[in-house]
């Protein structure tokens, strides 16, 4: 029996955002491994928007298969042959690296596999700055986004990564036209407890923030009542609260938490999730074959976006 909790409503690519990206620059999207249905329709889709130039790299029959079975002629398109995933993942980085693509975008390939690729020395990828990946979450029925960060990269992130975590989530928000974001820190609660570590570090990482991070306020331990509802912040006295029931962004204290909230925004509230790492020479793409049409090409337009600023 289907769950009463999940929606009926199709995800929306933000039409802001996709406006947005086709006002800029199509950036040039090295689509590792890309002979097969899903990274080739969102390839063709996102072309066809003027937010893609592709480059495909992978097994040349497959791809060109895949092509035709969409009746694309992908004939001007650069097209890198390469035998597996290890080698189409190296390829892709590398071209990404060498200043050859704006976009690494991940098709018919292990995670591990891709993201092993893009942090290896040889693709030249790396800034110095840890990975972050980072949602950009929309309501079909606003475009007013909510940002979570990480839940899909960063497994137990340690103090750097989450600094490392804000510092992206502060400059995506003030990419998008946010000149000073609110972000929360994600706890079961709003008080600071010895035995709940997340509230803790949340603490913690609120007051190195003050010191350390302009343009954005940040606040933290919150629990997620006190970072979405201004009516739980009006009960609980903290109206004054610079960050409470108002957040623009989240960073959560590990991945169960992140890609359950993530998760829970999409398949309950029907949100639109737009995914991209963060902290490399490029936008990194980390498509799922879970992605509904709409996340792919919100995730294109926000790369364009990222990759042009």
């Amino acid at each position: 029996m289907t769950s009463p909790f999940l929606t009926t409503r199709d995800a929306v690519c933000p039409p802001g955002l996709l406006k947005r990206a086709q006002e800029e620059p199509s950036p040039r999207v090295a689509i590792a491994r890309a002979g097969s249905a899903l990274p080739m329709q969102a390839a063709k889709e996102a072309f066809e928007a003027n937010i893609m130039q592709p480059i495909f790299i992978g097994e040349r029959d497959q791809i060109e298969a895949e092509a035709e079975k969409l009746n694309w002629d992908i004939s001007a398109f650069p097209l890198h042959e390469t035998e597996g995933e290890q080698e189409a993942g190296q390829t892709a980085a590398n071209l990404c690296g060498a200043g050859e693509a704006d976009v690494l975008m991940k098709g018919q390939l292990h995670s591990d596999t891709f993201m092993r690729a893009a942090v290896s020395r040889e693709a030249g990828l790396r800034t110095g700055a840890r990975f972050v990946h980072i949602f950009h979450l929309t309501h079909p029925d606003s475009e007013q986004p909510l940002l979570i960060s990480d839940a899909a990269v960063n497994v137990t992130p340690d103090e750097k990564t989450r600094q490392s975590a804000l510092e992206c989530v502060r400059d995506l928000l003030h990419t998008l036209g946010n000149a000073q974001p609110k972000i929360a820190l994600l706890s079961a609660t709003e008080s600071v407890i010895d035995a709940v570590p997340s509230s803790v570090e949340a603490d913690a990482l609120s007051k190195w923030a003050a010191e350390n991070l302009a343009g954005a306020d940040v606040f933290g331990p919150l629990a997620l009542d006190l970072i979405l509802s201004p009516d739980a912040v009006a009960t609980k006295g903290l109206s004054d609260n610079p960050v409470a029931g108002k957040a623009d962004a989240i960073v959560v204290p590990d991945i169960v938490s992140g890609n359950a909230l993530f998760k829970s925004l999409v398949y309950v509230g029907g949100a639109c999730a737009a995914g991209l790492v963060m902290g490399a020479k490029v936008p990194i793409l980390l498509t799922s074959r879970a992605d509904p049409a709409a996340a792919r090409m919100a995730s294109v337009a926000l790369a364009s976006i990222v990759a042009n600023a």
